[in-house]
């Protein structure tokens, strides 16, 4: 048991937030996916590639009815700079962030969240809210168990949602998402406990998550958490 890399990191949100359709093509992994989720969207280079290669990525993903996108990841700055000549944009910029299951999982007001599978019809309406849509929903239940979903509730009002999956000995949250009328109250916080909590009882060793680099409320929690800061990579995507 060691503790997570962002190359682990990598291939965790594979396992836990899978494409439709996963290509081996030439040097390239493509992923493609009706979600409009750029971690199910995405083509990585797998294997040594040339300036010409990238054009196979493209085709793939026009082909499939997608923009072109390309996950950047850490070690990647040459792929990144033929990507930018070609007029390829930064989208997401984004943190990855692990801990010990152990450091966050611990003691919780039962009342203020619920393991939940599959989701119930008021978390798909507190996701849509926020633009998680059926598409991402489809990616969760695509998904291989052990996985689950937690519900948070203020004054027995549905007021968050996430969604948490193992793969190998880490657990990652995705979909953390909390209702206007009901943020800055420590769900946010509460969820993100509960995740840990059920990632214990499944086994996991490592609680695991994504966000954006300009999300400062994300950041702010998951650091006064006690979690560390294991990577980050972006996206490059042709502009419409």
């Amino acid at each position: 048991m060691s503790f997570p890399t962002a190359k682990k990191l990598y291939a965790v949100i594979d396992g836990t937030w899978p494409a439709a359709v996963k290509l081996a093509l030439g040097p390239w992994t493509v992923r493609l996916d009706d979600s409009n989720s750029s971690r199910a969207n995405a083509a990585t280079a797998e294997l040594p590639y040339k300036a010409d290669d990238i054009g196979i990525a493209e085709d793939a993903m026009i082909d499939g009815g997608q923009r072109p996108l390309f996950m950047i990841r850490e070690g990647e700055s040459d792929l990144d700079d033929l990507l930018a000549a070609r007029g390829y944009l930064i989208k997401d910029p984004v943190n990855m962030y692990a801990t010990e299951v152990g450091r966050i999982a611990g003691a919780i007001d039962v009342e203020r969240t619920l393991d939940v599978w599959p989701p119930l019809a008021v978390q798909s309406e507190i996701w849509a809210a926020g633009g998680i849509g059926p598409g991402r929903i489809a990616i969760m239940d695509r998904a291989r168990h052990p996985k689950s979903t937690i519900l948070g509730r203020i004054a027995d009002t549905p007021a968050g949602t996430g969604y948490v999956a193992i793969a190998a000995d880490c657990a990652m949250i995705h979909a953390l998402e909390v209702a206007d009328t009901h943020r800055r109250m420590g769900l946010a916080r509460d969820l993100t406990r509960a995740a840990a909590n059920w990632a214990s009882a499944q086994g996991a060793s490592y609680l695991t998550l994504v966000t954006t680099r300009e999300n400062d409320a994300a950041n702010a929690l998951y650091a006064s958490l006690g979690m560390t800061l294991v990577g980050q990579y972006h996206y490059r995507t042709l502009p419409e």
